[in-house]
């Protein structure tokens, strides 16, 4: 008990909401949260099961193994594609400029795959523990199986993913040979991060005008390793000049689904945070409820700004409030603008939260289409409440903080119309 009132986090009032960047891991092993344990949820563990009861097979492909039947079984579209050069993977040895390793992904699974890899990754959210990674090993086998990793957390549960297992997209100044130049920094991006400031160290297809990124391109002297040629790896449509794609599904590193990427990897990680410190408070409170002889049904206040505190960071990421914008339209190379775009409910008028804008902004409404996620709604009842509640004032107009001067009456009108129709089990004050 003592140790988890020392290792959650204090929250302060909600006029001070703390970004929640770099904060410190949680206690895995603890009784509120038992990340060791079996997972039996997320779309990993789901296959798993149909495998063992011989429902599903897996394909073996002579080429690339596994993983085309990976990413069908898992629902992953191939021209989610994105191609990282960079050595920041436990396979690194396999990565460089002319290796790189290729991610795919769809709402709750991502997929790693390296020429000549012994095996695939892969990580998928289980929505009480977060992300979960596991590995399939590339040898033919009759019945393969998912062998869970948690030694992936040595990097995927840290200060960089909000202090829960978790995904993060790193943007690093990289040497020819793929190595990270660590003493010219480096970044975690997501869709508030600047574009001059994203994909070093990926490769990236796509038009973008005249904003620039870190894409595409290495340094060329390692005693300036903070110097790139960002003209040179910019609105570059084919990489067929820069390295062979030929022994990928794609030719693509999709500049669209770079971005989705970057906003769904912190969303997850925030949405774990959020579940997290929930139980956490939750479990402390009881425990110090029956040490004073307290009813259990009375929260303090400290227990309510560490519920509310990480939940409201949730809303106002959900509804991308710090969104830069972009200063011209961009567009990928392959069909993941449209396939995505599809994939998500639509109301009576056919707009969907995934329905992407890039002109001005990411999505033309600004309310994370994770809402739907099984992650989500499987938050603790005391953070959905409060996350529901901030979210209808916010979209009745209620709302009219300064933080939320970037979201206009039409995106508030639309938000809430869309959720009205395609959102399963709203709270009853929402229905008009």
């Amino acid at each position: 008990m003592k140790c988890l009132l020392v290792i959650a986090t204090s929250l302060v009032g909600l006029g001070q909401v703390p970004d929640l960047g770099g904060s410190f891991p949680f206690p895995l092993e603890s009784e509120a949260i038992r990340y060791q344990e079996a997972s039996k949820k997320g779309p990993v563990a789901r296959l798993q099961a149909l495998l063992d009861k011989g429902e599903v097979a897996l394909d073996y492909d002579a080429r690339h193994g596994y993983l085309p039947a990976v990413l069908k079984a898992l629902g992953v579209s191939k021209d989610s594609q994105m191609l990282v050069f960079s050595k920041t993977s436990f396979q690194f040895g396999r990565i460089s400029p002319s290796m790189p390793r290729a991610i795919y992904f769809t709402d709750d699974a991502y997929v790693g795959w390296m020429q000549g890899g012994e095996v695939v990754e892969i990580s998928s959210v289980d929505p009480e523990r977060g992300a979960i990674f596991h590995t399939l090993d590339q040898t033919k086998k009759g019945r393969p199986r998912f062998e869970r990793r948690d030694e992936c957390l040595q990097c995927h549960d840290s200060p960089r993913t909000l202090g829960v297992p978790g995904h993060l997209v790193r943007s690093v100044f990289t040497d020819m040979e793929g190595f990270p130049q660590t003493q010219a920094g480096g970044f975690v991006t997501d869709h508030r991060s600047p574009m001059g400031e994203r994909w070093g160290g990926w490769y990236v297809t796509g038009t973008h005008g005249e904003a620039r990124h870190m894409g595409n391109v290495v340094i060329a002297d390692k005693t300036k390793p903070d110097v790139l040629d960002v003209e040179a790896g910019a609105n570059i449509t084919e990489l067929n000049k820069l390295v062979a794609v030929s022994p990928y599904l794609t030719k693509h590193s999709d500049l669209v689904a770079l971005m989705v990427l970057e906003h769904q990897t912190r969303m997850h990680n925030l949405i774990t945070r959020v579940a997290y410190e929930t139980k956490i408070a939750l479990y402390s409170q009881e425990g110090m409820s029956k040490a004073l002889g307290r009813p259990l049904g009375e929260w303090s206040d400290s227990t309510k700004r560490r519920i509310e505190g990480p939940a409201e960071v949730l809303l106002r990421y959900m509804l991308f409030l710090e969104e830069p914008g972009l200063k011209g339209p961009v567009e990928g190379t392959s069909g993941y603008t449209k396939n995505f775009a599809l994939s998500g409910p639509k109301d009576s008028h056919g707009r969907s939260l995934r329905d992407l804008d890039l002109k001005t902004r990411l999505f033309q409404y600004p309310c994370s289409y994770l809402i739907y996620s099984e992650a989500f709604d499987a938050l603790p009842a005391p953070a959905l409440t409060y996350i529901w509640r901030r979210l209808w004032e916010v979209v009745s107009g209620q709302e009219r903080g300064a933080a939320f001067a970037t979201l206009t009456g039409a995106d508030r009108k639309a938000i809430r119309e869309i959720l009205l129709e395609t959102k399963q089990k709203l709270p009853e004050y929402w229905k008009p």
